[in-house]
């Protein structure tokens, strides 16, 4: 199994995680008219998919008792539960999230819902293994705090006309990010009580969760759905093979990061890979803004609140970075 043997190499894996966790979603922006619900299918056999190819892979090298097959059979069943739980919370929270980025936009959504996802991810997850100094991880995250208030008024400086729209937007995303929190104990649970899952593991069982989940919570949306009339399973057979291309390539984006994340966590802890990888709300932003222009025709006073946003964002990454050596 391959592990990090230096904080540089975790350092550049959570880093490529909070890549690929703010980038997925350029997948589901570059269809056209095309549902969320229906997405979601692909995305979510593409994030198990990947798990289960860098498990057989990169958590099968070398082999011995660590190896991907060796640790699913040698695990407690109850840590197997618990990264198939988090999954399935997981699922609901990141289905929420898709539909604010329809409503309101990738700015705009990712910062909030990541953002409260990331308070609340880091202090459930530290209390579980703390590791790291909690001061300048507090510092950290509450720059990151910072930021998606930041980010908030950045949109209220907007001047838009569909508000009532936006205002449930931003509801959706507030709902997603206190769901999203939630899913980092259950991993850190799974990786260190009893007889531990794998990082590889840990993806690969909470990918299925969510998987799985989707065909209890994605089957209701697309009978009543958040946005828009209903969605029939016929129109999933209809789409393009580009949408499920992308819906797949979406899911896989998500689902290298999210490894990459656990197996960073092996050396640094859940709570600081966890809080550097949720600074995808900047990644996320960069897209928004210069990828699909969502801020275009912005006054001064949103695109100054936005700068401070990436300021704030940039200051929590090198905090909880920071926390690992102090």
């Amino acid at each position: 199994m391959f592990v990090p043997t230096t904080f540089h190499i975790a350092l550049l894996m959570t880093i490529l995680s909070t890549i690929c966790w703010g980038s997925f979603a350029n997948t589901f922006k570059g269809t056209k008219n095309y549902r969320f619900e229906l997405y979601y299918w692909d995305y979510g056999l593409g994030i198990f998919l990947i798990s289960l190819l860098l498990a057989f892979t990169m958590g099968s090298h070398a082999g011995g008792p660590t190896a991907f097959l060796a640790n699913l059979h040698s695990a407690d069943d109850s840590n197997l539960f618990y990264a198939a739980l988090g999954g399935f919370i997981f699922n609901i929270a990141n289905v929420l999230l898709i539909a604010g980025i329809e409503i309101v936009g990738l700015a705009v959504a990712f910062p909030i819902s990541i953002g409260i996802a990331l308070v609340e991810g880091v202090v459930l997850s530290y209390a579980l293994q703390p590791r790291g100094n909690p001061i300048l991880l507090g510092l950290g995250v509450a720059m990151a705090l910072l930021a998606v208030i930041l980010d908030g008024k950045a949109y209220g400086a907007l001047k838009t006309g569909a508000q009532a729209t936006s205002r449930r937007g931003v509801v959706i995303c507030v709902i997603s990010g206190l769901l999203m929190g939630i899913f980092a104990p259950f991993v850190t649970r799974a990786m260190t009580r009893g007889a531990t899952l794998t990082p590889y593991t840990t993806a690969v069982c909470l990918t299925f969760g969510a998987f799985l989940c989707c065909f209890f919570f994605n089957t209701i949306l697309m009978r009543k759905p958040i946005v828009g009339s209903p969605v029939a399973a016929a129109d999933y057979f209809r789409a393009p093979a580009s949408y499920h291309a992308l819906g797949l390539l979406g899911g896989a984006i998500w689902g290298i990061g999210g490894v990459f994340n656990f197996v960073a966590a092996s050396l640094t802890g859940v709570a600081i890979s966890y809080a550097i990888g949720q600074a995808s709300p900047m990644v996320a932003c960069l897209w928004g803004v210069f990828a699909w222009h969502e801020f275009r025709g912005a006054n001064t006073r949103a695109k100054s609140y936005l700068a401070a946003m990436f300021v704030a964002y940039a200051l929590a990454l090198f905090l909880i970075a920071r926390a690992y050596a102090g």
